[in-house]
């Protein structure tokens, strides 16, 4: 058996506008792990590490990561956010992190935790497949 995560698609997703989502990312970047900071945002995937990279010519070193979540930028509109899967390590859910405390704590930057984060508006499923024989 593998290592032990928590792993959460976020229905529906979590969305962030362009002010909101310009302000997480600005205090990503300034928590930056090769800076002495505990995050590494890259285009997909902001990842959560319990201490700054260390290691020789700013590798991970023994830094672990507690967790990820995964998002879309430019989606569903340009300069927003989409956050649509976030995942706890095991490592993290040993340090007592949750795919909420995670979230929150990305989120509150803008003023907003995953409960408060406005939603992607979900279409409605057609009411029957039309490929569908009789």
């Amino acid at each position: 058996m593998g290592p032990r995560e928590d792993v959460q698609i976020i229905r529906p997703a979590a969305i962030l506008d362009a002010r909101a989502a310009a302000q997480v990312l600005q205090q990503l970047r300034r928590l930056d792990v090769s800076t002495g900071g505990v995050w590494n945002a890259s285009s997909s995937l902001w990842q959560r590490y319990d201490r700054a990279w260390d290691g020789v010519g700013g590798t991970r070193g023994e830094a672990s990561p507690l967790g990820s979540i995964a998002v879309m930028y430019d989606s569903p509109h340009r300069h927003e956010i989409t956050v649509y899967k976030v995942t706890v390590t095991e490592s993290g859910i040993e340090q007592g992190w949750t795919v909420q405390s995670l979230c929150d704590d990305a989120l509150i930057w803008a003023g907003l935790t995953l409960a408060t984060c406005p939603r992607a508006e979900l279409a409605q499923p057609p009411a029957s497949d039309p490929f569908r024989r009789r």
